[in-house]
């Protein structure tokens, strides 16, 4: 690279929350003349992936396409990695930016290693201190954090934890999350473009005077018994005439199975396609209440003042449960429903909830990165 040329960073993600989370870095750096910004996408999530993509306005440069059915993960994991490393060989990038916890972002970091490419990790060291919760998630982020030359930490909390596994402290930098960036600018755009997340007007209007609680589950850590019991208390809380439910089933089957035969058909509960993002910012809006087991939702919620309950034993996000935005309450049906119950019969702890602050960001962690980026190049 000479002196006056631009930096050439090649950014890797394949599912939706990555894409939500790196497109306000995509246009921070597009908009820069000292990068040259390559996107490539595994479409590790496809459809969703998209949605994303064309909200955005960006069109990948390499797209790898390579989720199959019923595909394993190590044969993910193996297709990402040889993927991968041919963009890499093609473009020639001088750094690599991966995002959070996927195979992708695991594969992406290999294959640059093996390049001796730096590997700058977005969202790095969330950590439950669990390998199996979440799975595999928890190990995907430790494997990156061994390999990454910078560390945008989120948190002064996700900074803590690198440090403790022997990080170099200069080599790790806390930003905020970028997730607080795309949620600012989607919903910017939706008041600009109302009609960008009107899809959800007729389920306004069926539910109108209730109160709405948003549901996304999709852990693979939850399939099975786990899934059972989540569909086994939203059918109890829905069961209440002041309460109704918006549930965006995600498309693994071990998801939709489960949720259709449990939950269909019941008057206050819509089981509804996976949205897409002005539409879930839209969900959050008129929500009461997050019911979840994404880490996205932590973030995300708790920016709008939205409550959010988390179906998991732990969390890579300490950080909202410490701040009062979050709580942890498992997969029992009956612990559920009682933490629910709670919110809504208590306006009191309903409040501390929502008036908690969020400890994930300022909506200004794509430009801080940036900055960082350039300062590391000289």
């Amino acid at each position: 690279m000479t002196e006056s040329a631009p930096a050439r960073i090649l950014l890797v993600f394949g599912t939706r929350p990555e894409a939500i989370k790196l497109f306000p870095l995509v246009h921070a750096l597009k908009a820069d003349p000292r990068f040259e910004c390559v996107v490539c996408v595994s479409a590790q999530h496809r459809q969703m992936l998209d949605q994303v993509l064309e909200i955005a306005g960006i069109v990948p440069d390499h797209d790898l396409d390579v989720m199959q059915p019923d595909q394993t993960l190590d044969a993910l994991t193996a297709n990402l990695l040889t993927g991968l490393g041919k963009v890499m060989d093609a473009v020639k990038p001088d750094r690599v930016i991966v995002q959070g916890d996927t195979a992708t972002a695991m594969a992406g970091a290999l294959a640059a290693y093996y390049r001796k490419l730096p590997v700058d990790h977005v969202e790095a060291g969330l950590r439950s201190g669990n390998i199996h919760h979440p799975w595999p998630e928890e190990v995907n982020r430790k494997i990156i954090g061994a390999m990454a030359s910078l560390h945008f930490a989120p948190t002064d909390t996700a900074q803590a934890a690198l440090l403790r596994e022997n990080v170099d402290p200069a080599r790790v930098h806390v930003t905020g999350n970028t997730v607080i960036d795309a949620l600012h600018w989607v919903v910017a755009e939706i008041e600009r473009q109302p009609e960008l997340a009107a899809g959800l007007a007729d389920l306004e209007a069926r539910f109108a005077g209730k109160r709405i609680i948003g549901v996304t589950s999709h852990r693979r850590e939850n399939f099975g018994e786990g899934m059972e019991q989540i569909a086994r208390a939203i059918r109890e809380i829905a069961a209440r005439p002041d309460v109704a439910v918006i549930f965006p089933v995600h498309l693994n089957p071990n998801v939709r199975k489960v949720m259709n035969e449990r939950l269909s058909g019941l008057d206050n509960v819509a089981l509804i396609e996976p949205l897409d993002y002005p539409h879930f910012a839209r969900l959050i809006s008129i929500a009461e209440i997050m019911l979840t087991d994404s880490g996205g939702v932590q973030e995300e919620a708790p920016a709008l003042g939205k409550p959010v309950l988390v179906m998991r034993e732990t969390t890579e996000r300490p950080e909202g449960v410490a701040a009062g935005t979050a709580r942890l309450v498992g997969t029992t049906a009956s612990k559920i429903v009682t933490e629910l119950s709670t919110l809504l019969d208590d306006n009191m702890a309903y409040e501390s909830m929502a008036r908690a602050h969020n400890p994930f960001g300022d909506g200004q962690s794509s430009r801080r990165i940036v900055e960082l980026l350039a300062s590391e190049i000289g």
